[in-house]
C-alpha cells in the first residue's frame, strides 16, 4: 500500500471517529422512566428521569433501569461504530494497525 494509500485511509478512519462523535444515541427503560444518551464514542451525554414514572419506594429498580440502558447504549454505541469501520478493517490491517 503506498503512503498515498496509508494517508487516504487514515483519512477516511478519522472522518469515521467524527462521524461518532456527532451520533446520538437514545435507550429508554422502563416506558420511558429512564432515558440515557451517549454518542457512538461511548460518552455519556445524559440520563433523563421522569419523575411521574420513579417509585422512590423502589430506587434499586430505578437504579436497574439505569444500568440496563447504559449497558444496551453502549452494545448499540460499539454495533454502529463496527458497521462503521467494517469496510476498514481489510485495509487497516495493511497499516499494521
Amino acid at each position: 500500500m503506498s503512503r498515498f494509500d496509508q494517508a487516504k485511509m487514515l483519512m477516511k478512519v478519522k472522518k469515521i471517529q467524527k462521524e461518532l462523535q456527532k451520533q446520538v444515541i437514545s435507550i429508554e427503560k422502563g416506558d420511558g422512566a429512564v432515558k440515557v444518551e451517549i454518542t457512538g464514542e461511548q460518552k455519556l451525554k445524559k440520563i433523563t428521569l421522569d419523575p411521574t414514572a420513579i417509585d422512590l419506594s423502589d430506587i434499586g429498580y430505578t437504579e436497574r433501569l439505569i444500568e440496563d440502558a447504559v449497558k444496551e447504549a453502549i452494545q448499540e454505541s460499539q454495533r454502529i461504530a463496527a458497521e462503521k469501520m467494517q469496510p476498514m478493517m481489510g485495509a487497516l490491517g495493511g497499516l499494521g494497525l
